[in-house]
């Protein structure tokens, strides 16, 4: 019985350090066009992984939408298509955490960064659309997805006084701004789900 219990904790060491798989470049971009609108998909650049799971460029864009396939070390599927636009706000939040930064040492540096003017916002309303999916209803192997889009709208600095929104969802679907007089505030458009 003792053999037994000192073979669970080595059998938990031994599933947490299961290699990460990393899809082929082709079902990455076809996974990462999801969350993209139809007509802007050809031409989108995508950003993915190589086989060391570092992010690199799959396929270069000739219009104005970047989109960034899954990470293939999570759990759940996440794809995300953005203006080129965000792409400065986007890259600095992945090298933060790449440094080992939490979400809320993310939040505070890039706040500072885009106030001092080193981090540029886009001036106008800017758009991120994410597809996403529990891990069962994604396939690594063909890119097929079955799952739901929400839409980001970046207006920094909004608050709900100037866009007339509510700081919380109100009705299912409905828009509502999230982390309102900030940096990154943003509408956000959920979908309803069953």
């Amino acid at each position: 019985m003792k053999r037994f219990f000192l073979l669970l904790p080595l059998a938990a060491l031994v599933a947490a350090a299961e290699p990460v798989v990393i899809p082929p470049k082709d079902v990455q971009i076809k996974a990462a066009l999801l969350a993209a609108a139809p007509q802007w998909r050809d031409g989108a650049m995508v950003l993915g992984y190589d086989e060391k799971g570092e992010l690199e460029v799959l396929r270069p864009g000739t219009n104005n939408l970047i989109c960034l396939a899954d990470d293939p070390a999570a759990k759940d599927f996440s794809a995300a298509c953005y203006h080129k636009d965000l792409e400065p706000f986007m890259a600095r939040g992945r090298a933060l955490r790449k440094e080992g930064k939490n979400g809320k040492q993310v939040f505070d540096i890039r706040e500072t960064e885009v106030k001092s003017g080193a981090l540029p916002m886009p001036k106008g309303p800017t758009t991120l659309a994410v597809y996403f999916a529990k891990e069962e209803n994604y396939d690594r192997t063909t890119g097929d997805v079955k799952g739901a889009l929400r839409y980001v709208i970046y207006i920094p600095f909004a608050t709900s006084e100037s866009t007339g929104l509510p700081t919380k969802p109100e009705i299912p679907g409905g828009p509502w701004i999230m982390d309102a007089g900030t940096h990154r505030a943003h509408i956000m458009l959920n979908p309803t789900m069953n």
